[in-house]
């Protein structure tokens, strides 16, 4: 058990809502991140100061408040010594839990769901995105009706706010939320249509489809800015881009176009109706030819990152869709982990191969090399069959022995 607090006096003329963040080890989660890491960059996207953690240890969550009165009392006098303006929980609360905690803190509560909601409607710029979140949050405000940080009448800071009370204030009741949310479905049904309708003109014209995957901050929108020239937004933050980009990737090598998307990261604990509201998007993954699997290289959780995408994708059924695996941020690497070749093969599973390219998108290295892979495979989507097996295969062109793999890349 740790609590750290920030004592730097600057904190206070920031304006923005301070926070103290929490992280419950139940002892069976094997992802719990004992630095909250990730949840401060989350905090941060979501416009919120980091000025307190707190790691609690646990069999079981509480019933009553998740962490026990013991563990309760010590964050409510590191909320008062801090002058935290709320608390965020890495893990997911029940709606009593949340009501329980807010009593006995004194301050607004939030969990992981509710944070990435408000980033992803911070985030949206299409209405198709903004259609998508406000389903989510509709479902999630569904069993709670309350919002974070809503007690505080602020103009600026943290997420969620436009000008007054935070926005879950508005005099909402379930049957007026339930009405919300049918209409909200019945437009998201039609831009799913919508979608469809040019999938399938894509489809008409024989364009190979390829998507870009990942988990969130990878580097997939500054890759695919350089691949297609584009100049859609692109930053070091979680989740700096949500909707999906299409764009024309002319292949050299092959003398052909094919249709190149990014589309929104993924991110461990992603909540679920958020999956369910960004199904249409999310097809993009699931009908594409190829997808183009992003890792952060340089991350230290690199693979159950890379783990936690593979999960997402069975999960929206694009689990069996042909991948090149894109190793970014290789200018970040120790010259020991440098890889020794450009492009190599990994063994997935066992004896099925999928292809592997170490580049930098930010200085343009391997790009070419990524770009011959990808032409590969678009050359052979003639056939029908081949396409569809793919990378997965022994037999795939590009596939090598895989235990080459460790004596090129130390990394693997």
């Amino acid at each position: 058990m740790s609590a750290h607090a920030a004592t730097d006096a600057s904190i206070a003329e920031t304006g923005l809502t301070r926070a103290v963040l929490v992280g419950v080890d139940i002892g069976s989660d094997k992802r719990f991140d004992a630095t909250l890491e990730e949840l401060s960059l989350l905090a941060a996207s979501a416009g919120d100061l980091t000025v307190g953690r707190v790691i609690a240890r646990r069999k079981a969550p509480d019933a009553a408040l998740f962490i026990g009165s013991g563990k309760a009392d010590e964050i409510k006098a590191l909320v008062a010594e801090t002058g935290a303006h709320g608390v965020i929980f890495d893990q997911a609360l029940s709606p009593a839990q949340q009501r329980n905690l807010e009593r006995h803190l004194g301050v607004a509560v939030a969990d992981r769901t509710s944070l990435i909601l408000d980033i992803f409607a911070a985030r949206a710029q299409s209405h198709e995105g903004k259609l998508q979140v406000e389903l989510a949050r509709l479902q999630y405000m569904a069993t709670r009706l309350v919002g974070r940080w809503s007690h505080l009448e602020r103009q600026r800071g943290g997420i969620g706010t436009r000008g007054g009370p935070g926005e879950a204030q508005i005099e909402l009741d379930k049957r007026m939320i339930g009405d919300r949310i049918k209409s909200v479905k019945i437009r998201l049904e039609k831009v799913k249509r919508q979608r469809s309708t040019q999938r399938k003109a894509r489809e008409r014209r024989g364009t190979f489809r390829v998507s870009l995957v990942g988990y969130t901050n990878a580097g997939k929108s500054t890759l695919f800015n350089v691949l297609v020239k584009a100049r859609a937004y692109a930053a070091d933050q979680l989740f700096a881009t949500l909707d999906t980009t299409t764009r024309a990737l002319w292949l050299e090598q092959a003398a052909c176009s094919v249709s190149l998307s990014d589309t929104v990261g993924f991110i461990r604990d992603l909540p679920h109706k958020l999956v369910e509201a960004f199904e249409a998007t999310l097809h993009e993954a699931a009908e594409a030819d190829l997808l183009l699997h992003v890792v952060d290289a340089s991350s230290p959780q690199l693979l159950e990152q890379q783990a936690e995408v593979e999960r997402v994708l069975h999960e929206i059924g694009a689990g069996d869709v042909p991948q090149i695996l894109v190793f970014n941020k290789c200018d970040l690497l120790e010259e020991s982990r440098q890889p020794r070749e450009p492009r190599d093969s990994i063994e997935v599973h066992p004896g099925v191969l999928r292809p592997r390219v170490f580049v930098s998108a930010r200085d343009g290295t391997g790009l070419d090399t990524l770009r011959q892979v990808i032409a590969e495979i678009a050359s052979g989507a003639a056939n029908a069959a081949q396409s569809a097996v793919g990378l997965d295969r022994e037999s795939s062109p590009l596939s090598t022995e895989s235990d080459s793999v460790s004596s090129r890349f130390p990394m693997a």
